[in-house]
């Protein structure tokens, strides 16, 4: 029986025709690949909350959250994720670089030149196609 897929809510911060993108931590699964802040949701939290938690712990801002754009479950070797991906834009305070290696403002043109998880190949291709998101 294949384990319970983890639950992982992200972000799609928009701010000025760009988009937040943070790269993932030294020792962590898919370690250097950069990716779209979030992270895991715990018991009893709705995906909303867990995407405004996981914000202000790994970047220190605060979001306005707004409509689920993607879901995908993926299978990696070691595990199952279920991604769901929000649309947001910055409403508080300067990303930081608490719990990610490094983040970055990305343009529509260069979002596809940083390696991300095989999860975000559907997705980073609706993104790229979604040209209004980024005005």
């Amino acid at each position: 029986m294949a384990a319970k897929p983890i639950d992982v809510a992200a972000g799609l911060v928009f701010h000025r025709q760009k988009l937040l993108i943070t790269q993932r931590p030294a020792g962590a699964h898919l370690a250097g690949l950069w990716e779209f802040p979030g992270g895991k949701r715990e018991p009893g939290e709705s995906f909303e909350d867990c995407l405004a938690r996981e914000l202000r712990e790994e970047l220190g801002i605060e979001v306005a959250l707004g409509q689920a754009f993607e879901e995908i479950t993926h299978d990696y070797p070691e595990r199952t994720v279920h991604l769901k991906f929000f649309l947001c834009r910055l409403a508080k305070g300067e990303p930081r670089a608490i719990g990610c290696a490094a983040f970055e403002w990305t343009t529509r043109e260069s979002l596809t030149k940083r390696n991300f998880p095989p999860a975000d190949k559907r997705l980073l291709g609706r993104l790229v196609d979604s040209e209004p998101l980024w005005r």
